[in-house]
Protein backbone atom coordinates (compact mmCIF):
# COMPACT_ATOMS: atom_id res chain seq x y z
CA UNK A 1 0.00 0.00 0.00
CA UNK A 2 2.81 2.27 1.06
CA UNK A 3 4.45 1.64 -2.43
CA UNK A 4 1.55 2.30 -4.19
CA UNK A 5 1.06 5.77 -2.38
CA UNK A 6 4.35 6.42 -3.10
CA UNK A 7 4.57 5.56 -6.92
CA UNK A 8 1.44 7.61 -6.97
CA UNK A 9 3.15 10.84 -5.49
CA UNK A 10 6.28 10.18 -7.66
CA UNK A 11 4.10 10.10 -11.09
CA UNK A 12 1.84 13.06 -9.91
CA UNK A 13 5.42 15.09 -9.27
CA UNK A 14 6.38 14.30 -13.02
CA UNK A 15 3.07 15.12 -14.81
CA UNK A 16 3.57 18.74 -12.30
CA UNK A 17 7.09 19.18 -13.91
CA UNK A 18 5.64 18.24 -17.76
CA UNK A 19 3.37 19.85 -16.82
CA UNK A 20 5.36 23.47 -15.68
CA UNK A 21 7.77 22.64 -18.76
CA UNK A 22 4.92 22.62 -21.15
CA UNK A 23 3.50 26.12 -19.99
CA UNK A 24 7.00 27.33 -19.83
CA UNK A 25 7.58 26.63 -23.54
CA UNK A 26 4.14 28.08 -24.22
CA UNK A 27 4.61 30.98 -22.71
CA UNK A 28 7.91 31.47 -24.51
CA UNK A 29 9.31 34.34 -24.46
CA UNK A 30 8.57 35.65 -20.72
CA UNK A 31 12.07 37.52 -21.14
CA UNK A 32 14.32 39.22 -22.86
CA UNK A 33 16.10 37.26 -25.60
CA UNK A 34 19.79 37.32 -26.43
CA UNK A 35 21.21 37.26 -29.98
CA UNK A 36 24.82 36.66 -29.90
CA UNK A 37 26.70 38.75 -33.06
CA UNK A 38 30.42 36.59 -33.44
CA UNK A 39 31.72 39.77 -34.77
CA UNK A 40 32.94 43.32 -33.52
CA UNK A 41 29.93 46.25 -33.43
CA UNK A 42 29.45 48.46 -36.39
CA UNK A 43 30.71 45.98 -39.33
CA UNK A 44 28.62 44.58 -41.92
CA UNK A 45 27.34 41.73 -39.71
CA UNK A 46 26.43 43.98 -36.97
CA UNK A 47 24.39 46.12 -38.82
CA UNK A 48 22.32 42.71 -40.33
CA UNK A 49 21.84 41.98 -36.87
CA UNK A 50 20.57 45.08 -35.08
CA UNK A 51 18.16 45.35 -38.01
CA UNK A 52 16.93 41.84 -37.45
CA UNK A 53 16.78 41.69 -33.91
CA UNK A 54 14.47 44.82 -34.01
CA UNK A 55 12.30 42.66 -36.22
CA UNK A 56 12.32 39.72 -33.94
CA UNK A 57 11.43 42.28 -30.97
CA UNK A 58 8.47 43.18 -32.76
CA UNK A 59 7.13 39.29 -33.34
CA UNK A 60 8.17 38.15 -30.03
CA UNK A 61 7.45 41.03 -27.69
CA UNK A 62 10.16 40.92 -25.74
CA UNK A 63 13.49 43.23 -26.04
CA UNK A 64 16.07 41.28 -28.05
CA UNK A 65 19.32 42.20 -27.24
CA UNK A 66 22.42 42.66 -29.35
CA UNK A 67 25.37 40.63 -27.37
CA UNK A 68 28.86 41.01 -29.63
CA UNK A 69 30.97 38.24 -29.23
CA UNK A 70 34.00 38.67 -31.77
CA UNK A 71 37.40 36.57 -32.13
CA UNK A 72 38.62 33.40 -34.09
CA UNK A 73 36.37 34.16 -37.36
CA UNK A 74 33.28 33.66 -34.89
CA UNK A 75 34.25 30.61 -33.20
CA UNK A 76 34.34 32.20 -29.80
CA UNK A 77 31.14 33.30 -29.87
CA UNK A 78 29.32 30.28 -32.03
CA UNK A 79 31.27 28.34 -28.66
CA UNK A 80 29.40 30.56 -25.87
CA UNK A 81 26.30 29.98 -27.70
CA UNK A 82 26.69 26.19 -28.15
CA UNK A 83 27.38 25.70 -24.52
CA UNK A 84 24.40 27.97 -23.33
CA UNK A 85 20.92 26.75 -22.07
CA UNK A 86 18.92 25.31 -25.00
CA UNK A 87 15.69 27.29 -23.43
CA UNK A 88 15.34 29.56 -26.75
CA UNK A 89 17.01 32.79 -24.89
CA UNK A 90 20.19 32.53 -26.45
CA UNK A 91 20.59 32.88 -30.05
CA UNK A 92 22.82 33.31 -32.55
CA UNK A 93 23.15 35.47 -35.58
CA UNK A 94 25.49 32.78 -37.38
CA UNK A 95 28.28 32.77 -40.38
CA UNK A 96 29.04 30.72 -43.17
CA UNK A 97 32.73 31.10 -42.52
CA UNK A 98 32.01 29.87 -38.66
CA UNK A 99 30.44 26.60 -39.57
CA UNK A 100 31.89 26.14 -43.41
CA UNK A 101 35.25 27.08 -43.18
CA UNK A 102 36.98 27.19 -39.87
CA UNK A 103 35.83 23.51 -39.45
CA UNK A 104 37.60 22.68 -42.86
CA UNK A 105 41.39 23.89 -41.23
CA UNK A 106 41.09 23.95 -37.82
CA UNK A 107 39.81 21.88 -35.13
CA UNK A 108 36.47 24.01 -33.61
CA UNK A 109 35.41 23.22 -29.87
CA UNK A 110 32.35 22.51 -31.34
CA UNK A 111 29.94 20.33 -33.39
CA UNK A 112 29.04 22.21 -36.25
CA UNK A 113 25.60 20.03 -36.81
CA UNK A 114 25.20 18.47 -33.48
CA UNK A 115 25.53 21.31 -31.18
CA UNK A 116 23.07 23.71 -32.50
CA UNK A 117 19.59 23.82 -33.27
CA UNK A 118 19.16 24.98 -37.04
CA UNK A 119 16.29 27.38 -37.18
CA UNK A 120 16.70 28.98 -40.32
CA UNK A 121 18.73 31.04 -42.95
CA UNK A 122 19.00 35.12 -42.88
CA UNK A 123 20.55 36.48 -45.74
CA UNK A 124 22.71 34.70 -48.87
CA UNK A 125 25.47 36.97 -49.87
CA UNK A 126 28.20 37.23 -52.63
CA UNK A 127 31.79 38.64 -52.20
CA UNK A 128 33.11 41.77 -54.56
CA UNK A 129 36.47 41.48 -55.61
CA UNK A 130 38.12 44.69 -55.71
CA UNK A 131 41.08 46.79 -56.30
CA UNK A 132 42.43 50.16 -55.47
CA UNK A 133 40.94 53.39 -57.94
CA UNK A 134 44.48 53.82 -59.27
CA UNK A 135 45.13 50.27 -59.65
CA UNK A 136 46.78 48.81 -63.16
CA UNK A 137 44.39 46.08 -63.50
CA UNK A 138 41.41 46.91 -65.36
CA UNK A 139 40.13 43.84 -65.25
CA UNK A 140 40.05 40.37 -63.55
CA UNK A 141 41.81 39.02 -66.79
CA UNK A 142 44.53 41.70 -66.19
CA UNK A 143 45.20 40.73 -62.69
CA UNK A 144 44.98 37.04 -63.91
CA UNK A 145 47.09 37.55 -66.37
CA UNK A 146 49.56 39.31 -64.27
CA UNK A 147 49.66 36.73 -61.70
CA UNK A 148 51.14 34.14 -64.18
CA UNK A 149 53.58 36.21 -65.30
CA UNK A 150 54.98 36.29 -62.46
CA UNK A 151 53.89 33.77 -60.06
CA UNK A 152 53.16 34.73 -56.43
CA UNK A 153 54.14 38.38 -57.22
CA UNK A 154 50.35 39.34 -57.52
CA UNK A 155 48.65 39.74 -53.56
CA UNK A 156 45.33 39.40 -52.25
CA UNK A 157 44.49 40.40 -48.22
CA UNK A 158 42.04 39.41 -46.07
CA UNK A 159 40.40 39.67 -42.78
CA UNK A 160 42.25 36.71 -41.66
CA UNK A 161 43.33 32.90 -42.19
CA UNK A 162 40.69 31.27 -42.77
CA UNK A 163 37.94 34.19 -43.58
CA UNK A 164 35.54 33.87 -46.67
CA UNK A 165 37.58 36.52 -48.46
CA UNK A 166 40.56 34.68 -48.04
CA UNK A 167 39.20 31.34 -48.84
CA UNK A 168 37.70 33.73 -52.11
CA UNK A 169 41.24 34.62 -52.93
CA UNK A 170 42.67 31.22 -52.51
CA UNK A 171 39.41 29.89 -55.14
CA UNK A 172 40.20 32.09 -57.73
CA UNK A 173 43.97 31.45 -57.28
CA UNK A 174 43.37 27.51 -57.67
CA UNK A 175 40.60 28.18 -60.96
CA UNK A 176 42.86 30.21 -62.87
CA UNK A 177 45.92 27.87 -62.07
CA UNK A 178 47.91 30.81 -60.98
CA UNK A 179 49.61 31.64 -57.62
CA UNK A 180 49.33 34.60 -55.61
CA UNK A 181 50.24 35.72 -52.17
CA UNK A 182 47.75 36.22 -48.78
CA UNK A 183 48.01 38.58 -47.17
CA UNK A 184 45.71 38.23 -43.40
CA UNK A 185 44.95 40.99 -41.99
CA UNK A 186 42.82 41.16 -38.25
CA UNK A 187 39.72 42.61 -39.65
CA UNK A 188 38.66 43.34 -42.47
CA UNK A 189 39.69 46.96 -41.99
CA UNK A 190 42.92 47.09 -41.96
CA UNK A 191 43.03 45.02 -44.69
CA UNK A 192 40.64 47.66 -46.83
CA UNK A 193 42.63 50.26 -45.47
CA UNK A 194 46.13 48.89 -47.21
CA UNK A 195 43.98 48.18 -50.39
CA UNK A 196 42.88 51.73 -51.03
CA UNK A 197 46.74 52.38 -50.42
CA UNK A 198 48.03 50.66 -52.59
CA UNK A 199 49.86 47.81 -50.53
CA UNK A 200 47.96 45.09 -51.55
CA UNK A 201 46.67 44.13 -55.05
CA UNK A 202 43.15 43.16 -54.13
CA UNK A 203 40.60 41.53 -52.23
CA UNK A 204 37.16 40.56 -51.59
CA UNK A 205 34.58 42.26 -50.12
CA UNK A 206 30.77 41.29 -48.72
CA UNK A 207 28.29 43.13 -50.81
CA UNK A 208 27.67 45.18 -48.15
CA UNK A 209 30.85 47.25 -47.40
CA UNK A 210 32.09 46.68 -50.84
CA UNK A 211 29.25 49.38 -51.89
CA UNK A 212 30.06 51.97 -49.26
CA UNK A 213 33.51 51.47 -50.65
CA UNK A 214 33.22 51.88 -54.31
CA UNK A 215 30.71 54.82 -53.95
CA UNK A 216 33.21 56.59 -51.75
CA UNK A 217 35.45 56.36 -55.02
CA UNK A 218 38.11 54.60 -52.70
CA UNK A 219 38.00 51.24 -54.65
CA UNK A 220 37.08 49.97 -57.68
CA UNK A 221 35.12 46.57 -58.83
CA UNK A 222 35.93 43.62 -61.15
CA UNK A 223 33.70 40.75 -60.33
CA UNK A 224 31.20 39.89 -58.20
CA UNK A 225 31.13 35.89 -57.00
CA UNK A 226 27.45 35.29 -57.60
CA UNK A 227 26.36 33.08 -59.77
CA UNK A 228 24.18 35.86 -61.63
CA UNK A 229 24.95 39.31 -61.43
CA UNK A 230 23.62 41.23 -58.40
CA UNK A 231 21.05 43.72 -58.47
CA UNK A 232 22.77 46.06 -56.43
CA UNK A 233 26.24 46.13 -58.71
CA UNK A 234 24.48 45.54 -62.43
CA UNK A 235 27.98 46.75 -64.23
CA UNK A 236 30.17 44.33 -62.69
CA UNK A 237 30.09 41.32 -64.14
CA UNK A 238 30.35 37.84 -62.14
CA UNK A 239 33.86 35.57 -62.26
CA UNK A 240 32.40 33.51 -64.84
CA UNK A 241 31.39 36.56 -67.20
CA UNK A 242 34.81 38.06 -65.92
CA UNK A 243 36.72 35.12 -67.38
CA UNK A 244 37.52 32.58 -64.62
CA UNK A 245 34.90 29.65 -64.08
CA UNK A 246 34.24 27.65 -60.63
CA UNK A 247 34.84 30.96 -58.57
CA UNK A 248 30.69 31.18 -57.62
CA UNK A 249 30.59 31.15 -54.03
CA UNK A 250 27.73 32.86 -51.77
CA UNK A 251 27.78 33.22 -47.94
CA UNK A 252 25.08 33.65 -45.50
CA UNK A 253 24.18 34.53 -42.00
CA UNK A 254 21.75 32.11 -40.42
CA UNK A 255 19.53 32.00 -36.81
CA UNK A 256 20.86 29.00 -34.48
CA UNK A 257 20.13 28.00 -30.90
CA UNK A 258 21.98 25.86 -28.59
CA UNK A 259 20.98 21.66 -29.60
CA UNK A 260 17.96 20.56 -27.43
CA UNK A 261 15.38 23.38 -27.92
CA UNK A 262 11.90 22.75 -26.74
CA UNK A 263 9.84 21.51 -30.01
CA UNK A 264 7.39 24.39 -29.80
CA UNK A 265 10.25 26.98 -28.71
CA UNK A 266 11.90 26.10 -31.75
CA UNK A 267 9.15 26.53 -34.06
CA UNK A 268 7.82 29.67 -32.92
CA UNK A 269 11.62 30.64 -33.59
CA UNK A 270 11.62 29.29 -37.17
CA UNK A 271 7.88 30.96 -37.74
CA UNK A 272 9.34 34.40 -36.32
CA UNK A 273 12.26 33.84 -39.25
CA UNK A 274 10.47 33.04 -41.62
CA UNK A 275 8.13 35.82 -41.03
CA UNK A 276 11.09 38.51 -40.86
CA UNK A 277 12.76 37.41 -43.95
CA UNK A 278 9.57 37.43 -46.14
CA UNK A 279 8.93 40.68 -44.58
CA UNK A 280 8.70 44.04 -47.08
CA UNK A 281 10.70 46.32 -44.90
CA UNK A 282 13.36 43.81 -44.08
CA UNK A 283 13.65 42.03 -47.67
CA UNK A 284 13.95 45.86 -49.11
CA UNK A 285 16.83 46.78 -46.67
CA UNK A 286 18.56 43.30 -47.99
CA UNK A 287 18.18 44.15 -51.25
CA UNK A 288 19.80 47.78 -51.01
CA UNK A 289 22.96 46.16 -49.58
CA UNK A 290 23.19 43.65 -51.69
CA UNK A 291 22.17 40.74 -50.32
CA UNK A 292 19.23 38.40 -51.25
CA UNK A 293 16.66 36.44 -49.65
CA UNK A 294 17.31 32.57 -49.20
CA UNK A 295 15.19 29.88 -48.22
CA UNK A 296 14.11 29.85 -44.24
CA UNK A 297 13.42 26.43 -44.15
CA UNK A 298 15.77 25.12 -41.63
CA UNK A 299 15.90 21.45 -43.56
CA UNK A 300 17.30 23.41 -46.24
CA UNK A 301 19.82 25.45 -44.27
CA UNK A 302 21.09 22.10 -42.59
CA UNK A 303 21.48 20.88 -46.52
CA UNK A 304 23.64 23.80 -47.50
CA UNK A 305 25.96 23.71 -44.38
CA UNK A 306 27.04 20.11 -45.09
CA UNK A 307 27.47 20.92 -48.99
CA UNK A 308 29.04 24.21 -48.38
CA UNK A 309 31.31 22.45 -45.82
CA UNK A 310 31.84 19.47 -47.68
CA UNK A 311 33.18 21.64 -50.62
CA UNK A 312 35.35 23.98 -48.88
CA UNK A 313 36.56 20.45 -47.44
CA UNK A 314 38.06 19.47 -51.02
CA UNK A 315 39.38 23.26 -51.74
CA UNK A 316 41.31 22.92 -49.16
CA UNK A 317 42.74 19.79 -49.83
CA UNK A 318 43.20 20.29 -53.30
CA UNK A 319 44.51 23.28 -52.70
CA UNK A 320 46.59 22.64 -50.27
CA UNK A 321 45.63 25.40 -47.95
CA UNK A 322 46.66 25.49 -44.49
CA UNK A 323 45.41 27.85 -41.63
CA UNK A 324 47.86 29.82 -41.68
CA UNK A 325 48.04 30.60 -44.99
Amino acid sequence: MLGIKRWTRALCGLGMVFSMSAHAAGDFPSQSVRLIVPFPPGGSVDIVARTYAQELQGILGQTVVVENRAGANGIIGANAVANAKPDGYTLLLALSGTFTISPALQKVPFDPFNSFDYLGLVVNYANVLLVNTESRYQSLGDLIAQARSQPGAVTFGSSGAGGSNHLGGELLAYQAKVKMLHVPYKGNAPAMTDLQGGRIDFMFDITTTAKGHIEGGKVRPLAITSAQRNPAFPSVPTTAEAGVAGVEFEGWFGLMAPAGLPQDVARKLVGANQKIVAGAAFGQKLKDWGYSVPSTDPQVMRERVKADLDSVTALVKNADIKAND
